[in-house]
């Protein structure tokens, strides 16, 4: 199959300023997959021209006829999802289930915010004094710029384009350096639904503080959303303040797992491999702390460690394989160092713990046990699959545990007692719960976190107002 590999900047295709390409390399053999056209500042400046031209005429768009655009796109990604799993799978390595998993969801924010494009609804009331009414309106907020991770290329893309475009904004999308290929495909299924050229931009960089930073620094731009680490969001922020641009923010996560010991062990285990092992770990919702009551934390452990060692590892492109190998090698060496001085202060590995021989960036299922309350692997995202156990004893420590880091993206909660689990739910610094549910992701519902894991929503209703500003008329009649 042949896949965009060029920038994508005012309906055209074109390779950047100065010729500099990306080398995209397959996480399973090391092998370079593709390289893609490299922007620079020069390319980001041209991107913001684009979508600053497309701008009024897209913003002036019925509701409705921005509402098919995205439902064409919907149907294409559907279309063509094996043809997009397979290339996901190649960029970014997950397994072929986890990547169709993906491009279904991926493709849903699509259908969901064609459905949202026209119930951008207004206000109209009297003013208390009874001397004017009070309008509101909600218009598009303007050109915006979305940054978007290696670990979901489709979904984190489909995500922040589906809202932007539905509210009558334009946008330039700035991929991650190692997953391009995918962002690019879905610039090809927007042109081919019908996305006006300049509406959809599409500019992958491995100069991105500079690309970025440069386009924020152009009055044009009024918007900034971006998924990433909590290190460089603050970077972002810092960098937006000075234009005074709107941010969205969905950043690190550092989620616990709570299992008490009136849950069903059989439900908490099948939550925990889909709150763990989505993506072979590597995903911002991912269960990053595991805290189980004392009574079954033997129990759990054994069973969770007999369903992670039995994952067939491997390229991700066999049907058969469960979990592929991690997107380079740089997050080898950090879950394995993680994994390594967890082990050193008396984490015991229950599976896994060793780092294998050959080729391809592999990392094995692991289940530590006896691991410490201070371990340094619990105060940072693995993002790989590794599940550190650590045992408490009541309903009190279980929350402070849980709650005894800077980052408040998502917890999970595991307990037979409703009253329990919606008192913790509530209790818990994030923002989102999943209660006895190990999946949190639906485009129906607002994404994001508290504390360091972010600012705004993403998907739902809250996902789309991102995308909008606020305007008052005063305004008499009668």
């Amino acid at each position: 199959m042949k896949y965009p590999e060029e920038l994508f900047i005012g309906g055209q295709w074109r390779e950047s300023g100065d010729g500099t390409r990306i080398t995209v390399l397959d996480p399973a053999t090391e092998q370079t997959l593709a390289t893609v056209a490299n922007g620079t500042v020069q390319d980001g400046l041209a991107a913001v021209d684009a979508a600053a031209a497309a701008l009024p005429a897209w913003a002036a768009t019925s509701p409705r006829a921005r509402a098919d655009v995205l439902q064409r796109a919907f149907a294409l990604m559907h279309e063509r999802a094996d043809e997009l799993a397979a290339l996901i799978v190649r960029e970014n390595g997950k397994a072929l289930p986890d990547a169709k998993g993906e491009l279904t969801y991926a493709a849903e924010f699509f259908r969901w915010y064609a459905e949202e494009a026209v119930r951008v609804a207004g206000t109209v009331q009297t003013a208390p004094g009874g001397a004017n009414r009070i309008v509101v309106l909600r218009q598009p907020i303007g050109v915006s710029v979305l940054v978007t991770p290696w670990n979901f290329p489709a979904a984190m893309a489909t995500r922040k384009i589906g809202p932007a475009l539905a509210a009558g904004c334009t946008v330039i999308l700035k991929p991650a350096s190692e997953t391009p290929l995918t962002a690019l495909a879905i610039a090809a299924i927007l042109e081919e639904a019908g996305a006006p050229a300049g509406t959809v931009n599409v500019v992958p960089s491995t100069r991105s503080g500079a690309v970025v930073s440069a386009m924020l620094a152009d009055p044009r731009v009024r918007k900034l959303s971006f998924t990433g680490s909590t290190e460089v969001g603050r970077t972002l922020l810092a960098t937006a303040a000075q234009s005074v641009v709107s941010t969205s923010m969905e950043l690190g996560g550092n989620a616990p797992f709570l299992v008490f010991d009136d849950a069903d062990i059989d439900a908490a285990i099948d939550g925990a491999m889909v709150a763990k092992m989505r993506n072979g770990g590597q995903a911002c919702t991912a269960a990053n702390r595991f805290f189980v009551q004392r009574g079954i934390a033997d129990e759990f452990g054994r069973r969770l460690a007999e369903r992670m060692g039995g994952l067939r590892v491997g390229p991700g492109d066999d049907p058969a394989v469960e979990l592929g190998p991690l997107v380079n090698a740089a997050a080898v060496d950090k879950v394995d160092e993680l994994v390594e001085s967890a082990v050193a202060v008396g984490a015991r590995p229950l599976i896994g713990g060793e780092r294998p021989e050959g080729t391809g960036f592999y990392y094995p299922a692991t289940v530590l046990a006896d691991v410490p309350a201070d371990a340094a692997i619990l105060d940072e995202e693995i993002f790989g699959p590794v599940a550190p156990l650590v045992t408490f004893d009541d309903e009190a420590e279980a929350v402070r545990l849980a709650n005894d880091t800077e980052h408040g993206l998502v917890s999970y909660v595991y307990t037979g007692d409703l009253a329990r689990g919606l008192r913790v739910s509530e209790a818990l610094e994030s923002g989102m719960v999943g209660l006895n549910r190990g999946l949190v992701s639906e485009p129906a519902a607002p994404f994001g976190g508290v504390k360091q894991s972010g600012l705004g929503r993403e998907g739902g209703h809250e996902g789309l107002l991102e995308y909008t500003e606020s305007k008052y008329i005063a305004v008499s009649w009668g």
